[in-house]
């Protein structure tokens, strides 16, 4: 994956996107946990399981020891999860807001071993990775429990390049990938481009 930003700038719409999960998470109740999602074979759970441990990966990676891969391991916050959706979640979205608004993080290199064994990325891109995942995660959680889901129109701006950039290709058809293929669209604005880019159909 392809992503180039030497810039935080993002960062305080990042930090709205993220928050924006948050609070579509709590919207899910524990009923909704079994209920499949725009993620092809995840039900909800995973979904969360998946965006908790990338929030705790990440928020690592900040503080410089991102490098061990069960930290990034879904089924390590499963349980957690199933039993306090909300709560966990909330937790370990705060915990890597505080993270990346650290002095320095943006300059350090993440150790981000989804990519590989040893792989590591600069801080500022590793973000951009964040902000385009969590903005398109919240609007995943949203349609799965049929809640409402809209981000300010800034925050949609600061992230489209970076969503744009997300090459196609044939790590898309993996297992476990975050984005499925382009789909194409007749319509709608940029968080519609932004999904279709990303494999997902806006309606």
């Amino acid at each position: 994956m392809l992503m180039l930003t030497n810039s935080v700038d993002f960062l305080p719409h990042h930090r709205t996107a993220v928050l924006t999960s948050v609070d579509v998470v709590g919207a899910a109740t524990l009923e909704d946990l079994d209920r499949p999602t725009p993620c092809a074979g995840w039900t909800l759970l995973d979904l969360l399981a998946h965006m908790t441990v990338q929030h705790r990966g990440f928020a690592a990676a900040a503080r410089g020891f991102g490098e061990d891969p069960q930290l990034w391991q879904p089924e390590t916050v499963r349980g957690l999860v199933a039993a306090d959706p909300a709560g966990t979640y909330a937790s370990a979205a705060h915990d890597v807001l505080d993270a990346f608004a650290s002095d320095g993080a943006a300059e350090m290199e993440f150790a981000l071993p989804d990519f590989g064994p040893g792989a590591t990325v600069p801080g500022a891109m590793a973000m951009g990775f964040h902000f385009v995942d969590y903005a398109v995660h919240g609007w995943d959680v949203a349609t799965t429990i049929g809640a409402p889901y809209e981000l300010p129109s800034d925050v949609v701006a600061a992230v489209l390049p970076l969503a744009l950039a997300v090459p196609d290709g044939e790590f898309r058809d993996a297992s476990g990938s975050p984005f499925a293929r382009p789909v194409d669209v007749d319509s709608g604005g940029d968080f519609e481009r932004i999904l279709a880019h990303l494999g997902r159909r806006p309606r």
